[in-house]
């Protein structure tokens, strides 16, 4: 792991749990969103389209397994279904702003049940300006949800009729690879859930993009 987005989160986590520095650790927090969005639009920057599907890992095991594309997807589809139905419990953002046909997504959920070709064949549809306005319109309401979170929320554990509501939607898909989210989201507290989809999660998954922007490169 990077080192300095490894002590970043390191550093996220400790301060947000106690009260006396639970504000000082948001702010690292989105220090740390900031650097690691940066590298996301460097992507945009350095790379054609083409580049953006290719998966020069299909057969490795990992997360550099899949492409950049699918995983700008993953990433901020999981961070919206978490951040709005799971911790606010309102719209997600792909649905507000029409983001599922914005960006020409056949699907609504997390691509988690997608392997090897069925991939680059997924993300071969989308619109790539309009996943990464879709991956900004997310990184804010995120962000904001989070400055609006007191000490005393870290505690709260996911309502029951919110799990029901994310099993009804058809956000995440019924495949054996896909479905375990659920209950992994739902037996955290939010603390649990601003430390690895808001924080974690993305850290593993631009690893993984730069070793295949490297590879590429």
């Amino acid at each position: 792991m990077n080192k300095e987005w490894s002590e970043q989160n390191k550093r996220m986590q400790s301060l947000i749990g106690k009260p006396d520095t639970f504000e000082e650790g948001k702010a690292v927090l989105f220090r740390l969103r900031n650097d690691l969005m940066d590298t996301l639009l460097s992507f945009k920057k350095d790379l054609n389209r083409e580049e953006f599907d290719a998966m020069p890992f299909m057969n490795a095991d990992g997360y550099h397994s899949k492409n950049i594309a699918y995983s700008l997807w993953h990433v901020f589809r999981i961070e919206d279904i978490v951040a709005h139905t799971l911790v606010n419990g309102d719209e997600e953002v792909l649905f507000s702003g029409n983001y599922q046909s914005r960006t020409g997504s056949p699907i609504i959920t997390t691509g988690n049940e997608l392997v090897k070709e069925q991939i680059s064949g997924f993300t071969k549809q989308l619109d790539i300006d309009e996943l990464y306005s879709y991956v900004a319109d997310v990184k804010k309401s995120t962000e904001e949800i989070i400055r609006n979170l007191k000490y005393g929320d870290l505690k709260a554990k996911i309502p029951a009729e919110r799990k029901e509501i994310l099993q009804s939607s058809g956000v995440v898909s019924d495949d054996e690879n896909a479905v375990w989210l659920i209950d992994y989201w739902c037996k955290k507290d939010v603390r649990g859930l601003v430390q690895m989809p808001f924080s974690r999660h993305w850290i593993m998954h631009i690893e993984a993009c730069l070793r295949i922007k490297n590879k590429l490169k």
